[in-house]
């Protein structure tokens, strides 16, 4: 069983309103399965790859209708412990640690610019059970107008090292403002963090991206819309895959990328 590190990201859930809807969609477009849903724990409903738990969704609670959206978790040894570093670095605790069952202490928080994140201490429960591959969590980016904010706060929150993306020669990524957070030094990212440009519709908050790994990006953008869903970037090419940003239709937010269709040489931290 994988043992996560501080501040390394180790689940991801969602809440739909439809969630047979969404396990249709994502059934076809990651290719999950899903278990039975667990009435004592509020429906919620383990996604698996390969046999694997690499994900969950889960219904919202009476009364507490809210947008889809995917949630990522960041693992901690102590969470009412991290839940005070949150308060005192800037941010803001959504809902206090609490316990589930046997599985482990959850919260939901807030950094300054308002990104929505959770912390998980695990339990019986400790996280993805696959990760890197197709149909599994790949990577994350935090989506922020004032990318000062998140840079403070998750240093202080969490062990992470931070190192800016040196552009160099490439005329694409002038301009770029894109960070890496790494736990255990600088070989080990495990988070990004993208300044957001004028192509984002100042409606949009800031916010976390969930990448989940796919084995054509283009085919996973075609069943998207099958099931209507939208493409709202790429597919690009990349040093780090093949990528496309989408919602389901339900409205949360997440991208895929095929890790195995790589172009350019891979960017310079520092």
């Amino acid at each position: 069983m994988v043992e996560f590190t501080e501040g390394a990201p180790c689940w991801a859930d969602a809440m739909f309103s439809d969630v047979e809807g969404a396990q249709t969609f994502y059934g076809d477009v990651l290719g999950w399965t899903f278990g039975e849903a667990s009435s004592e724990y509020g429906n919620y409903t383990q996604a698996y790859s390969g046999g694997k738990a690499v994900a969950a969704l889960v219904p919202p609670m009476p009364g507490a209708e809210a947008p889809s959206q995917w949630c990522l978790y960041f693992a901690s040894p102590d969470a009412a412990a991290t839940a005070e570093k949150i308060k005192s670095a800037g941010g803001e605790v959504v809902m206090e640690p609490m316990r589930v069952g046997d599985f482990g202490t959850m919260l939901i928080a807030k950094e300054p610019s308002g990104a929505v994140f959770g912390v998980w201490q695990p339990g019986g429960h400790k996280g993805f059970e696959k990760m890197g591959e197709a149909g599994a969590y790949a990577w994350a980016e935090v989506f922020t107008r004032e990318p000062a904010e998140p840079d403070a706060f998750f240093t202080k929150v969490f062990p992470y090292d931070a190192q800016r993306m040196d552009a160099g020669d490439d005329p694409e990524a002038a301009g770029m403002d894109f960070k890496v957070f790494s736990v255990g030094g600088p070989g080990n990212p495990v988070l990004g963090r993208m300044k957001m440009g004028d192509e984002f519709p100042p409606e949009i908050p800031s916010y976390i991206q969930v990448y989940f790994g796919v084995p054509d990006c283009d085919e996973a953008v075609a069943k998207t819309k099958k099931h209507g869903g939208k493409l709202h970037f790429g597919p690009m090419d990349s040093p780090f895959g093949r990528f496309a940003a989408v919602t389901d239709p339900q409205g949360a937010a997440f991208a895929v990328i095929d890790m195995s269709t790589t172009v350019g040489e891979m960017p310079k931290f520092g």
